[in-house]
């Protein structure tokens, strides 16, 4: 679904619909701005329920990123610092060692 539409000058209300359970969630978001904390997802419930199917292999990336060959080195390493400040991630390990 993940329908834009102007709500008003600068504003826009996003409708999307929560991957898990299907229900269509709606909120105001101005750019820039933060989205909801359990988005994607309508609840916590549907984000846990989500993070355990993730845990439970059940999801997985079967291929290499596309592309991933194409950055350089430098890029690499920005990008990992970069999600290490986030908090994306907990570790950077180096898989060619």
């Amino acid at each position: 679904m993940g329908r834009f539409f102007t709500h008003k000058v600068g504003d826009l209300t996003l409708k999307h619909k929560c991957s898990v359970c299907g229900t269509v969630a709606e909120f105001d978001y101005k750019p820039g701005g933060k989205l909801p904390p359990n988005f994607p997802f309508c609840s916590a419930r549907c984000k846990s329920i989500d993070l355990g199917k993730w845990f439970g292999e059940e999801y997985k990336i079967s291929a290499p990123l596309p592309n991933a060959d194409l950055m350089a080195d430098e890029e690499k390493e920005a990008l990992a610092q970069f999600l290490l400040d986030e908090g994306e991630v907990d570790e950077i390990t180096n898989e060619e060692e």
